[in-house]
């Protein structure tokens, strides 16, 4: 049942039930519209309730009906807000937990709202690329004027009931309820206190106005122009609310509906639109069920206190999860733990964090030089040095000193995870968690899943993730895993660009324009380049007939690894971290063209962005095939949160989509016969064929 209908007296009761979020799907709208037919149909009934069951009021929009017929079925929500209007007897909205999007608008379409403290309102569509569609840029500045309204809109984030109804002049909350347990029982005693009210109020007849009009509308363009370049629907949001000052309430109506409509088509919607269903597929693994029993982590121990272990500890420290972190010298500790307090220090300095919560997490971490200190922690994860020995004495021990029912977490970032959990008498208990630089800024945990890692084991740590806030994508034993795999095969385009007549320059400027947040050159003297070479070195081991540009290789003969060392693909003034153009590295690579005898050509920014991102997507398409990611959408998640792919672009596997696959395929076979190209990578893989021959997407 969708929503349920009881009468308490002469109060009839619709209560919304479709979990988690009450979303107004096509069978809770059906149940509403059907309510509210029953309630003035019945003389016994003398007003009406709406409210939602469980944590919502309502979240709007049914996320699972997103795309389907059944979206825009009849009754559609602007249908549903409209019977709320022409009943004929009072609807008070009843509102707690959560009240966004449609639910919001299915409320400021009732007669009276009470609140109960606590409930989350907001209008977030303009984070699918959209306005709100039903309404709501015409209801809300009539209730709480335009100004709070249009913030609300533009930046699509919640705002408490309470600060709401603290407002001057607002009429979006007839009355607060006292707590909200107490919340339906206060909204059946207001709904009859009004039940003999005539006429029956409507936001629609409220005025909307703004005492300084255009220049308030166009100051807030200018201020939306610089906050959001690469999306229309914020500028969209200023034209709307605009709309509700000077036009009738029903042209303002079809207004919104027109803008709503058309970026529905925009490739910015789309991405958004994908990204969030993808972040919600992401946490789902095929033959890991939602029931799966998961471990308790009640502490962690973190192996390394250097960059990633410090930013690791941060993590779990963050969520008020103990921590303790063990080193083999004493100084490495220190440093270690005196970083920690450096970023908790300046958080502090710049209010985002309060002297308590400092405090609280610094006492949540311990350190040790001993393997027996960490024995009873609940989970323990790796972050020594990325090479095959290093870790095999790390496991070794782990199997040794850890309790039964451990996790065991290696943070490699290439390195094969099956041969790490053989370490140990435990495989089922060795799984990868690969967090990105810094590890408490970015956002992304890519989730490695050995050939014997435990379900038990997946369904805990993708749990963790959710609580330390990161994205959780699972990726399966390559090396790599899916973003350093796929990075690769950008790298080596980024190289041979090079060889052919691009400057790092002018590489980075093309990808960055593009919208990517640092081209490979920058992210390369960002990362180290010494870290790049040492991958090279394996590779030439273990695939010798790999071809690469020699320029990466003669950067880091000469020392320069980047930031760290002063100088890499560009230069760098002590304490900064301008990029500036090189002329030593320009010679160097003039040198290296003549040692090939390769005559530099004329390179566009196109084809540049092509065949950076292109190489993305044709590995991307092999993991998929091979079954290392699940879905192409978890490659988007992974590049948008981990590698700065530019999120109005919706990830690079949505990219190929939106660019059509033919086409990509075509621009791969002219890659092809670049005779100073790796023709072998340039076989667009077999899937993206397929879909391509068949007319179909990634997505």
């Amino acid at each position: 049942m969708t929503a349920e209908y009881k009468v308490h007296g002469d109060v009839a009761v619709i209560t919304m039930n479709n979990p988690p979020v009450n979303g107004l799907g096509y069978a809770t709208r059906t149940a509403i519209a059907d309510g509210i037919n029953k309630a003035n149909a019945d003389a016994a009934v003398k007003a009406i309730v709406i409210t939602g069951a469980g944590k919502a009021f309502s979240g709007g929009a049914d996320i699972k009906e997103f795309g389907s017929p059944k979206a825009t079925a009849e009754p559609n929500l602007l249908s549903v807000i409209l019977a709320c209007e022409n009943s004929s007897k009072p609807i008070v909205a009843a509102i707690h937990s959560v009240a966004m999007g449609g639910g919001l608008e299915l409320a400021l379409g009732c007669h009276y709202r009470i609140a109960a403290p606590g409930a989350n309102i907001a209008l977030p569509e303009v984070k699918l690329g959209l306005i709100p569609g039903a309404g709501g840029t015409m209801r809300l500045p009539r209730v709480l004027g335009v100004e709070p309204a249009l913030n609300m809109i533009v930046s699509g984030e919640p705002v408490k009931a309470e600060m709401l109804a603290q407002l001057p002049g607002q009429k979006l909350f007839d009355k607060m309820a006292s707590s909200a347990e107490a919340l339906q029982e206060e909204a059946i005693a207001f709904a009859r206190s009004v039940a003999a009210t005539r006429p029956l109020p409507l936001v629609r007849n409220m005025p909307s106005k703004h005492p300084l009009g255009d220049a308030y509308f166009q100051f807030a363009r200018n201020m939306v122009k610089g906050m959001a370049k690469n999306f229309p629907a914020p500028a969209k949001c200023v034209d709307a609310v605009e709309a509700s000052t000077k036009k009738k309430f029903d042209e303002g109506m079809a207004y919104e509906r027109e803008i709503f409509t058309a970026l529905m088509f925009t490739p910015e919607s789309r991405a958004l639109r994908h990204l969030f269903v993808a972040e919600r597929a992401a946490s789902k693994i095929a033959d890991v069920p939602d029931d799966t029993p998961q471990r308790e982590i009640k502490s962690v121990a973190v192996i390394g206190a250097g960059t990633m272990g410090g930013g690791i500890s941060m993590n779990f420290l963050n969520a008020g999860i103990p921590v303790t972190i063990l080193e083999m010298k004493q100084e490495a500790l220190d440093r270690g733990i005196a970083t920690i307090r450096k970023n908790y220090e300046g958080q502090v300095k710049k209010g985002k964090l309060k002297q308590d919560k400092y405090d609280q997490r610094m006492g949540l971490l311990k350190t040790t030089l001993s393997y027996e200190d960490i024995g009873q922690a609940d989970l323990v994860i790796e972050a020594v040095f990325e090479e095959m020995g290093v870790k095999q004495k790390v496991f070794e021990k782990l199997d040794e000193v850890m309790k039964k029912g451990a996790i065991l977490a290696s943070n490699t970032s290439t390195l094969d995870l099956d041969k790490i959990a053989a370490f140990t008498k435990r495989p089922e208990d060795v799984v990868g968690l690969h967090f990105f630089s810094p590890a408490n800024v970015m956002k992304l945990l890519e989730v490695v899943r050995g050939k014997k890692t435990g379900k038990d084991v997946l369904a805990t740590v993708m749990a963790l993730a959710k609580k330390i806030k990161k994205t959780a994508v699972v990726s399966g034993v390559t090396d790599g895993f899916i973003g350093n795999r796929m990075i690769e095969q950008y790298s080596r385009q980024a190289g041979f660009l090079l060889d052919e007549g691009a400057t790092p320059q002018q590489v980075d400027r093309a990808i960055e324009k593009f919208g990517f947040a640092m081209g490979p050159f920058r992210m390369g003297d960002l990362a180290g380049n010494d870290i790049g070479w040492a991958i090279r070195k394996r590779r030439a081991q273990e695939r010798p007939n790999m071809l690469y540009s020699r320029t990466a290789d003669k950067l880091c003969e000469l020392g320069r690894f980047g930031q760290k060392t002063g100088a890499g693909w560009y230069d760098y003034q002590a304490g900064k971290r301008d990029a500036i153009p090189s002329k030593l590295v320009e010679d160097m690579i003039v040198e290296h063209r003549k040692s090939l005898g390769i005559e530099p050509r004329k390179i566009s920014d196109e084809e540049i962005v092509q065949r950076l991102v292109f190489a993305l997507v044709n590995e991307g398409a092999r993991i998929v095939e091979e079954g290392i990611a699940a879905r192409a959408s978890d490659i988007d998640m992974v590049y948008i949160t981990g590698y700065g792919f530019p999120i109005h672009r919706g990830g690079p596997m949505l990219y190929a989509d939106q660019v059509g696959l033919f086409n990509v395929v075509q621009a791969m076979k002219r890659f092809q016969a670049n005779p100073r190209d790796d023709a072998k990578f340039w076989e667009p893989a077999p899937l993206l064929l397929k879909l391509a021959s068949e007319g179909k997407t990634f997505s």
